[in-house]
Formats: structure tokens, C-alpha cells, sequence
């Protein structure tokens, strides 16, 4: 850390040296242009950046399968618009591979194809997905999951339970935007202006989404179980309509404290969804009561099922710890 002292010149305007080292490093001289950023009682200083695309070049020679899969997405959420992939020759494996990793992503596509390169940019424009919009519609397509693998697992009907678990993909490639933008703003106080959402609250948007890319695996999970169930009792099934019900609502209050513009709103909320949650481990213990009475390989599978509405529940209550924090006044 270093220090300047504020001083006054032409009699009216405030004036402060920068750091040599951080100037030459950032290549700030003589007639730069430098951007501020107010931030409650703090003041963000950044040289004037390009709007140029941001462009990243990988090496893949000698990565094939999941591992170039999931590099293509590390570049993705890392912030770069424009990333060429290079090798001696790239495989057909390989080129499978990333297909199958814009896919995973949201507008994204390949540009430019050789046989020693593979060009992908990102066309979606920022402006028109905000961090708020992808969580909101997370929140809106985890629920309707975890509701239909419910559904799927009582009327034992597999179309429902395969629909579930193609919904997971959307779940993830949203997960992987509202990653992106939550990078950006910590890496560009500009970004984070763009977005108009406080740098703060980008990292409890961001925190809630993890939550609910959890809960939409967890419907997965039910429905990939469910293809495994056949007809189950009525009673068990009625319990876990209810434990569900217990789950959603749990998740739905404490989304609710997240957006909350109003502090007393959202603090009501979120104790209200806490609250809730304790109520969930004793609703649990009656349903597993009743599988000791079922044949030990379905008890087994309806226990996982419970077990993940449980968790769901509990996901819930994490996202209105983070609601209740956002609420909270700040130093």
C-alpha cells in the first residue's frame, strides 16, 4: 500500500500523484486517459480500456474428451469473446469436443474451422442477459424441474422425467453466464456500471445461482431414479407431494427475500424461509419411517429421492442466508 496526500491547485481542484510502479505497469504516462469509478465512499481508478472483443488463444494438442470440454468453458467464463483453438492437427475427437462445448454454452458458436485451428466467439450481447435476468430464470426453470420430477415419479411417467433431465442442460448453461458476468465485475469496475448491480450484490446473485444449479441436478437425480421406480404406495407418494410442496416453498421465499427491494420485506422473508427449513428434517424422519416398511430396494431409491428434496430444501435456506445478508445494513 502506498499514500498520497490530496492537494489543491488552481484553487479549486483536488489533485493526487499516482504510483509510479502501478503506472508504468499499466502503461499510464503523459496524457493517458484514466477512468473513475465512485463506489459508496470508495473511488475505483482504471486506465481507459478498449471496447475492443477479447480474444484468447489455447493450445490443445494435448487435450482430447471431457478435458477440452471443459477448458473451451474455463476460457468462457474467464471473459474471452473470441477463442482460438490451435494444434498441429486437430482430431475429429477433438472437434466433437468442442462442439460439445458450445453447445453447453450460451451464444456461442464456431466461427472458422482449418485443419490446425478452431475459431469460437461469443455472440450474445451482455446488455441483454444481466446476472439478475439468468438467476430469475434459473429460479424459474429449477423449480418447474423439481416439480415435474415429483410429478414424473408418481404417475411413473418417463416422458416427464426425461424432459427433467434435458431441462438440467439450460440450468447449466446459465450457471456458466451468470459465472461470466460475475468474473467480469470483479475484474472491470466498468463491467460491473454496465450491469448496474453493485459489485456486492453481482457476488450474492452469483452465490444463490450455485444454490440453484444444485437443486436442478437434484431433479435430475429424482427423474433418473424414477425411471427405476415402479408404482409406489399412495401414502408414500402423497408424503413426498407434501415434502416437495415444504421444499418449493422454502426456495420460492427465499428467491423472494433475494430480490426484495424493500430491507423489511426481505429480512421477513428470509427468517420466514429459515424457519421453514427446520420444519423439513422432522417432515423427513416420518417419511423414512415409512420405507422400513417397503421392500429394501425401493426403500433405498425413495430415500435418495427424499434425501434430495431434504437437500433442495436446504439449498433454499442458503439462499436466504445470503438474501438476509444482502439485507443487511452495510459499514
Amino acid at each position: 500500500m502506498e499514500t498520497r496526500k490530496v492537494q489543491v491547485t488552481g484553487g479549486s481542484t483536488y489533485t493526487v500523484s499516482l504510483p509510479k510502479s502501478w503506472a508504468t505497469e499499466n502503461g499510464v504516462g503523459a496524457g493517458t486517459t484514466v477512468e473513475f469509478y465512485p463506489e459508496n465512499d470508495s473511488l475505483l481508478l482504471t486506465p481507459q480500456s478498449e471496447t475492443d472483443r477479447q480474444k484468447g488463444t489455447l493450445d490443445i494438442s494435448d487435450l482430447e474428451g471431457e478435458r477440452l470440454t471443459r477448458a473451451v468453458m474455463t476460457m468462457y467464463v474467464s471473459g474471452f469473446d473470441i477463442i482460438r483453438l490451435e494444434a498441429s492437427r486437430i482430431t475429429t475427437d477433438q472437434r466433437s469436443a468442442i462442439r460439445s462445448a458450445t453447445q453447453s454454452l450460451v451464444g456461442v458458436e464456431v466461427l472458422e474451422e482449418t485443419t490446425d485451428s478452431v475459431v469460437i466467439q461469443d455472440l450474445l450481447d451482455s446488455a441483454e442477459l444481466s446476472i439478475v435476468n439468468a438467476v430469475s430464470r434459473m429460479r424459474l426453470i429449477a423449480r418447474s424441474m423439481l416439480e415435474d420430477a415429483v410429478t414424473a415419479l408418481v404417475e411413473n411417467d418417463d416422458d416427464i422425467a426425461q424432459d427433467v433431465i434435458e431441462r438440467d442442460d439450460d440450468v447449466d448453461r446459465l450457471w456458466l453466464v451468470v459465472s461470466r458476468i460475475f468474473r467480469a465485475t470483479l475484474r472491470s469496475p466498468r463491467a460491473a456500471e454496465e450491469l448496474g448491480v453493485p459489485r456486492e450484490d453481482c457476488f450474492d446473485y452469483h452465490s444463490s445461482a450455485r444454490q440453484l444449479e444444485r437443486v436442478a441436478d437434484h431433479a435430475a437425480k429424482i427423474s433418473n431414479l424414477a425411471f427405476k421406480l415402479a408404482e409406489i404406495p399412495e401414502a408414500v407418494a402423497d408424503a413426498l407431494i407434501e415434502l416437495h410442496g415444504d421444499a418449493s416453498d422454502i426456495l420460492e421465499k427465499a428467491m423472494d427475500a433475494l430480490v426484495a427491494e424493500e430491507t423489511g420485506e426481505a429480512t421477513r422473508l428470509g427468517h420466514a424461509a429459515l424457519e421453514s427449513v427446520l420444519e423439513i428434517d422432522e417432515h423427513t424422519r416420518t417419511i423414512d419411517d415409512m420405507l422400513r416398511e417397503l421392500d429394501p430396494v425401493q426403500a433405498q431409491s425413495l430415500g435418495l429421492i427424499v434425501d434430495s428434496l431434504s437437500r433442495s430444501a436446504d439449498y433454499g435456506g442458503n439462499i436466504a442466508e445470503t438474501a438476509l445478508q444482502k439485507a443487511a445494513p452495510r459499514p
